[in-house]
């Protein structure tokens, strides 16, 4: 087996789409991904506690790459301009060429009522990376946590645009043009 090979996550997770688009997910074991990845079963779990895990790798990547780029952001920048530089940032990691993927991971997550509560709980993990990058500028809640949702709103309705059929347009756009809509929407609440 090819265990010192690079991009040994890389290999994995293309190994579970592969098979998961054959077979289903349930259908599919750890030790198949691993196999189909040219490692051993011992490699699969040094990257990833189970199979759940393939779909949802990178979560702390992002909710980094967000709390950091919030705290880095001008310090008279507002609650949703720093959540704003933390879309922008985080954005930058989905590239044209991770759009096919990020639609086979989706559709394996949308048929998995398990894979949809994982997904939920990467979403309100990125909120509270947020959240805590906002209260860390100083920011007192209720407006830091209400910030850090409408920037976990945004990033969840720009990646569901992103990845729908026949969309060609760039994350970053559609991310921002989101933050935009649901920051006019707030304030039409009134």
């Amino acid at each position: 087996m090819s265990r010192w090979e690079p991009n040994t996550r890389e290999r994995l997770l293309d190994a579970a789409l592969d098979l998961f688009a054959e077979r289903g997910y349930d259908s599919v074991t750890v030790a198949e991904i691993a196999e189909r990845a040219g490692l051993t079963k011992r490699t699969f779990f040094r990257h990833f506690t189970d199979k759940r895990e393939v779909l949802f790798a990178g979560q702390e990547v992002l909710s980094r790459i967000f709390a950091e780029a919030i705290a880095e952001a001008p310090s008279p920048a507002s609650p949703v301009e720093a959540v704003a530089a933390g879309l922008t940032a985080a954005a930058a990691a989905f590239g044209p060429q991770r759009r096919d993927r990020a639609r086979q991971v989706q559709s394996v997550v949308a048929g998995h009522r398990d894979l949809r509560e994982r997904e939920l709980l990467k979403h309100a993990t990125l909120t509270a990376a947020m959240a805590g990058a906002l209260r860390a500028r100083g920011v007192p809640d209720p407006t830091a946590g209400l910030a850090a949702e409408i920037g976990g709103l945004a990033f969840t309705t720009g990646f569901t645009r992103w990845v729908a059929p026949g969309n060609e347009r760039e994350f970053t756009e559609l991310v921002r043009e989101a933050l935009a809509e649901l920051v006019a929407a707030t304030a039409a609440l009134g």
